[in-house]
């Protein structure tokens, strides 16, 4: 029975390869499609859940509103692990961690700078899992100046695992740290990644008592079933016991007095939520986490392929049954029940999916790499190989078998005898509904992709164009270049003697990319305003960022030092209740840890874009104390040319550091990079949802063009031309396709405009963008209903009447 079920199968591949072929790609690229976005998600939601503490562990966060300011910052007091452990039973363990810049990191007489490098307690290994792969497993941080280090680290600086007691100097610390143990490369889906790991015991700012300067990430571990929301609502009366002297002596005013008109507070976070539903500041956080929202239209993306793919089977197979009338009706009359076509049929089926499945493979193990390298991922296939996910991909193939060969296995073999014989049925009035509501659905899909597709072009071009407020084209970054110690001034002055040069600032502040991070509280009087960021700036950092002056000046040599003389953004003026014309001349009081500075506005600047435009422009103060590395402004095209001349000025001073740079308008890319990827990944799927689309489409005109082959022979030889029959074969598809315009906009819209949400500047979706969606679904549509409708509106009428 089943070698001749096999048999017969073949024998209907060769008689219809075309439509065959049109099947099995179109369920393996469903398929494919579904599987890599499959480990896509997978590893979106996997991230921190390696940690075998995961579902106990939350991470602090501060949280702080006032009128004029409102943030979330993943960093909080040094006391407030130890504090938290001591007042509360479900808090039955605390770790923190403080990252630290650019470190230079001395090996022998080899050094080396890592930006990887963090300060952490000493039970840090013991609420994550990062296990000790050689040293001290135990306790390898409880010791001061101790460090445990990566496999990667040991081997690129010391050739060998056998580093165990080797010591590393410390840029400014004069006590050498000891290595005592060594630990695998942290999981990519990690939140944070580091290299180097130094205990915190002999870290002085680790020991601070205040509750009003927030530099520590804070993890807490919870007894196995707390809730975690239970803990958070008693923390209030935390920051008021412990916070609330502190904050009269900073600001004045009492506790209950400033939250009657503000808010202040700690908020838990559950560590596998980091990555995913994190809503903290950027500058606070440790890595640039992933985003839900794309979770959610990647996993739609893949339903939606993969029930198109099985739509297509439906209708591909539906379309050639005419061919198989005369086979069934035959049958039929030898004596074969409907159980034996059904299962005729159904295994057909089965057989197709199995092989489309396994070309689904093939096309994942190409496409891989290519999804990997868009979308900066390292997944793999072997996830793939499990024996669960290999076990859920066989009762997918059962499920998509009868989903996809049970309508037209029953539909065929519901044909009577004599009907059949006669090639007299057609689709009843419910099978055509079914069909033409097939078709709507595929193509809500496929306009609703066209359409966010526009959407998401329209908004990283906005962002790519958009007027940030100053210049960021033609700027060279030399972060570094404090690093020359003594003969900084010197390599300057040297830059500024190159004609190439317009300008050169020292600042370590900058707008895009890597950037220091200050901030303060302004006072104007008694009145607490808000905090402000602070960037220390020199006399030329306003011409070479290409920045405008709206009112006042820009600090200059001919007034000395102006160390208490400040530029503010609009945003600052708004929020200090100056006017922009009026503000020269006015002071305000910056908080800083040994009283109150007075300081005196001479100029305001043009708001410019310092943080993503995902956020809304905050306010800024300037000050002329510049420090950190210099920025200049290229007058010629050839950047690469300058760099490598710049580059050998930098070795001739022999500082024995390595040269680096970047252009300014390349990290402004790279910040929307997550948006560029997704942006492509989603353009990719989009494309491959249509082409599969269009190949249901394509089912559906061939279903049709062999129902009325005769009335299409009549016709033709009644006189009817081609761009008639053409029309008359398209007229009701392209109808449908207009039909799934009034459900796709409408959602597309929805999503769409719930995307452009979390930027603080976005584009309006204009109705051009629905109507450009709208002509180019169409075309593609017309061109593949085209395409069938003119092979049969040129086929011979002699072929279609000679048998009746």
């Amino acid at each position: 029975m089943l070698k001749n079920n096999l048999k017969i199968a073949w024998r209907n591949v060769l008689k219809s390869k075309g439509i065959f072929f049109i099947n099995i790609v179109g369920l393996a690229l469903g398929i494919a499609s579904c599987l890599i976005i499959m480990l896509f998600v997978v590893d979106e939601l996997r991230y921190d859940k390696f940690n075998k503490k995961a579902d106990q562990i939350v991470r602090v966060i501060f949280k702080l509103k006032t009128a004029n300011e409102e943030s979330k910052e993943a960093v909080v007091m040094a006391p407030v692990a130890q504090t938290l452990i001591q007042d509360y039973p479900e808090v039955i363990d605390a770790t923190r961690m403080r990252r630290i810049g650019a470190s230079k990191i001395t090996s022998k007489n080899e050094s080396f700078r890592n930006d990887k490098f963090a300060y952490v307690d000493s039970n840090f290994f013991e609420v994550f899992t990062l296990p000790i792969i050689k040293g001290d497993s135990n306790s390898p941080l409880e010791k001061p100046y101790t460090i445990v280090i990566t496999q990667e680290i040991a081997n690129k600086y010391f050739g060998s695992l056998n580093v165990i007691g080797q010591t590393l100097y410390l840029e400014e610390q004069l006590q050498p740290f000891t290595i005592t143990g060594i630990i695998d490369e942290i999981p990519q889906n990690s939140h944070f990644h580091f290299d180097l790991f130094a205990s915190m015991e002999g870290y002085q700012p680790a020991k601070g008592t205040s509750w009003v300067n927030s530099d520590f990430y804070t993890y807490l571990v919870l007894k196995e079933g707390s809730d975690y929301k239970q803990l958070q609502a008693k923390l209030p009366n935390t920051l008021k016991k412990y916070m609330g002297p502190q904050l009269f002596d900073a600001l004045g005013v009492s506790f209950e007095e400033f939250t009657k008109e503000n808010e202040l507070g700690l908020i838990l976070q559950p560590l596998t939520d980091i990555h995913l539903n994190s809503d903290v500041s950027t500058a606070s956080t440790l890595e640039e986490g992933g985003d839900i929202k794309y979770i959610y239209i990647f996993s739609m993306v893949a339903l939606f392929m993969l029930l198109i793919a099985c739509i297509n089977f439906i209708n591909l197979s539906t379309a050639s049954s005419s061919k198989r009338a005369k086979e069934v009706g035959i049958r039929k009359v030898l004596g074969s029940n409907r159980y034996q076509l059904v299962y005729q049929f159904l295994s057909e089926s089965f057989i197709a999916i199995v092989l489309a499945m396994i070309l689904a493979f093939v096309l994942v193990l190409i496409g891989l790499p290519f999804f990997n390298e868009l979308s900066g991922k390292e997944l793999l296939i072997g996830y793939l190989l499990k024996p669960s996910i290999l076990a859920l991909l066989f009762g997918l193939i059962l499920l998509i078998s009868f989903l996809a060969g049970a309508y037209p296995a029953f539909f065929l073999s519901s044909f009577k005898p004599i009907a059949a014989l006669k090639s007299r049925f057609s689709g009843s009035g419910k099978s055509k509904s079914i069909r033409s509501g097939l078709v709507v659905f595929q193509f809500v899909i496929s306009a609703g992709l066209i359409l966010s597709t526009l959407i998401v072009s329209q908004q990283i071009n906005y962002i790519q164009s958009k007027d940030l407020g100053y210049n960021k084209e033609q700027l060279l970054v030399l972060r570094d270049s404090y690093h020359l110690g003594n003969n900084k001034s010197a390599f300057k002055n040297e830059i500024e003697k190159d004609s190439r040069v317009a300008n050169v600032t020292q600042s370590s502040f900058v707008p895009a990319g890597a950037s220091d991070i200050n901030m303060s509280g302004i006072f104007i009087g008694e009145e607490f305003k808000r905090r402000m960021y602070i960037y220390n700036i020199d006399d030329t950092y306003i011409p070479t960022m290409g920045m405008e002056l709206i009112s006042g000046r820009n600090f200059s040599k001919e007034f000395g030092t102006e160390a208490t003389n400040v530029i503010i953004n609009e945003s600052a003026a708004k929020v200090l209740g100056f006017e922009k014309n009026s503000s020269i001349g006015k002071t305000f009081i910056r908080d800083t840890n040994s009283g109150g500075e007075n300081l005196t506005i001479i100029g305001v600047i043009k708001d410019f874009h310092f943080e993503s435009l995902h956020q809304a422009i905050e306010p800024l103060i300037m000050m002329n104390r510049p420090y950190g590395g210099l920025i200049l402004r290229a007058n010629v095209s050839d950047m690469s040319g300058l760099i490598k001349d710049i580059n050998v000025l930098w070795n001739n001073f022999n500082s024995n550091e390595t040269f680096g740079y970047t252009l300014l308008d390349e990290s402004y890319n790279q910040t929307y990079l997550t948006e560029q990827k997704m942006g492509s990944v989603l353009s990719i799927f989009a494309l491959l949802t249509i082409f599969v689309a269009c190949l249901g489409l394509f089912g559906l005109v061939t279903f049709t063009a062999e129902q009325r082959f005769k009335e299409i022979g009549i016709r033709k030889v009644l006189g009817s031309t081609v761009p008639q029959i053409v029309t008359m074969l398209s007229k009701d598809f392209l109808k449908l396709v207009c039909v799934s315009f009034i459900l796709a906009f409408p959602l597309g819209y929805y999503l769409m405009n719930n995307w452009l949400q979390d930027f603080a500047y976005r584009i309006q979706i204009q109705w051009w963008v629905f109507v450009l969606a709208g002509i180019i679904t169409i075309c593609i549509a017309f061109i593949t209903i085209g395409w069938k409708s003119f092979s049969a509106a040129t086929m011979n009428p002699v072929k279609a009447l000679r048998s009746e």
